[in-house]
């Protein structure tokens, strides 16, 4: 059973992204297409549903008590959210499975709707959720329609290791129905692009398919009696506590890395305040490094990174005396000797601060290497250079070449680009060069603005 947390960009977002956009739309009502799509996927899911509850020969007696039993306790387990990945997880296979052989196939969609239902109201009594809300929750239902159709047409009754093949069958099709109903909706009311699919919904097919032979093991406790499927509980119990601490470490993370990013923030804010033009370049930086490490396929991990790593590279100009810095020609030996120390000293204001700046002051002291070695000011060359430092310093020298400096103008773009591709292999890493040529291609505005006024580069 999946519920995907409401996912506003298409490609990976960060985890805190993830969550304040989860907290803060559980309370809005939906609307638009979202709401369009969620209303569409629950009115087939209803016309399935009783279709099925009154065509499906009965195969067994409906026993009401044992239904209710089965009821509240998917309900209860519907309210278990395991975190994982890009969302969460509930340990419903756990009784989705014994349900399957207790009551008539033909109830069990509808069992299911009313858990997933009964399972916000808390939320919805007490506004954590918009009621609206309770539509997607009926959508979200759809992982019973694959088993039951697939039992169905097949016409076994007792949940018996010699039907493994049909038992499978059932799982895949309840991972087949499941995953392609929510990539559907997903796309017509999220915008979410098909192929980023598998990626999305991969940790919770995992988990269903994990805990479905322990849901099979109470099935088949169940047949001689009914209420051992309740045996699952303490195991649902456990689960809760592992959520519990999950989440707990999941929130802490979201709030380390939030201190990180305004960290990042202020210094760079303070960088602006020391220096105009250089807080203003690095700003410009950043959109163009990101949407490089985008092009190249880099990992989460990494394009934050990049973002920080680009926002920050010349924080150690702080240290460089202004008159060097804002000298109006060019440098001296000595003076360009002074000026290189920027990517030694910003790593010591980054190392300062620890944790994740630290690794970024990694990128920050490299941001000044070249492909060919000749950079400082370690002399690395190659693969030796950071990813992210190698898109920094690509995109620093493109900013800078389209930039009016106080000894040239600007350069155009495609003047900047010929530059890039000359010195491709010797300055730049050929692959960070391609992939910025390719942003720059098809939407010239990823350059940025110019900046404010005129400097010295570095």
């Amino acid at each position: 059973m999946r519920i995907f947390e409401d996912l506003r960009s298409g490609l990976t977002p960060a985890v805190e992204e993830l969550h304040q956009s989860w907290d803060e739309g559980r309370s809005a009502p939906l609307r638009g297409r979202e709401l369009l799509a969620e209303a569409a996927t629950a009115a087939v899911f209803i016309a399935v549903a009783v279709a099925f509850a009154v065509l499906l020969p009965a195969d067994r007696a409906f026993d009401a008590p044992l239904a209710a039993t089965l009821l509240a306790t998917y309900t209860l387990l519907a309210r278990v959210h395991f975190p994982i990945g890009y969302g969460f997880t509930i340990p419903t296979q756990l009784v989705l499975v014994p349900m399957l052989f207790l009551v008539p196939l033909g109830a069990v969609p509808l069992l299911v709707a009313a858990g997933m239902l009964l399972s916000g109201l808390p939320e919805y009594l007490n506004g954590e959720r918009h009621p609206t809300r309770a539509i997607a929750a009926v959508g979200d239902s759809w992982h019973a329609v694959g088993p039951v159709a697939v039992l169905a047409a097949i016409g076994i009754a007792a949940p018996e290791l010699a039907h493994w093949p049909v038992l499978l069958a059932a799982l895949a099709a309840q991972v087949a129905v499941d995953n392609g109903v929510a990539a559907v909706r997903d796309r017509a009311g999220l915008g979410i692009p098909l192929k980023l699919q598998p990626s999305l919904f991969g940790w919770v097919t995992l988990v269903d398919v994990l805990l479905s032979p322990v849901g099979l093991i109470a099935a088949m406790a169940a047949v001689a009696e009914p209420y051992a499927a309740l045996l699952v509980l303490p195991l649902a119990a456990l689960l809760l506590v592992f959520a519990l601490e999950r989440g707990a470490r999941v929130r802490q993370a979201i709030e380390l890395s939030r201190a990180y990013r305004g960290t990042t923030l202020l210094l760079s804010d303070v960088l602006e305040e020391d220096d105009e033009y250089t807080g203003f370049h690095s700003r410009s930086v950043v959109s163009l490094s990101v949407a490089v490490a985008d092009a190249m396929g880099l990992s989460s991990k990494q394009r934050r990174n990049v973002e920080f790593g680009a926002l920050l590279h010349d924080v150690g100009k702080i240290a460089i005396p202004k008159e060097i810095i804002n000298k109006p020609g060019p440098l001296t030996d000595d003076e360009w000797l002074v000026i290189k120390t920027h990517t030694v000293e910003g790593q010591k204001m980054l190392d300062r601060v620890g944790g994740l700046l630290s690794e970024v002051g990694q990128i920050v002291r490299s941001s000044h290497e070249r492909w060919d070695g000749s950079g400082y000011p370690d002399g690395l060359s190659g693969d030796e250079i950071p990813v992210e430092s190698s898109i920094v310093s690509c995109c620093d020298a493109f900013n800078a070449m389209t930039t009016d400096r106080s000894y040239r103008a600007a350069m155009s773009l495609d003047e900047a680009l010929a530059e890039l591709r000359a010195n491709s292999g010797s300055q730049f890493a050929p692959r960070v060069v391609e992939a910025l040529d390719r942003v720059i291609s098809e939407d010239p505005l990823a350059a940025g603005a110019r900046g404010p006024r005129v400097a010295v580069a570095a």
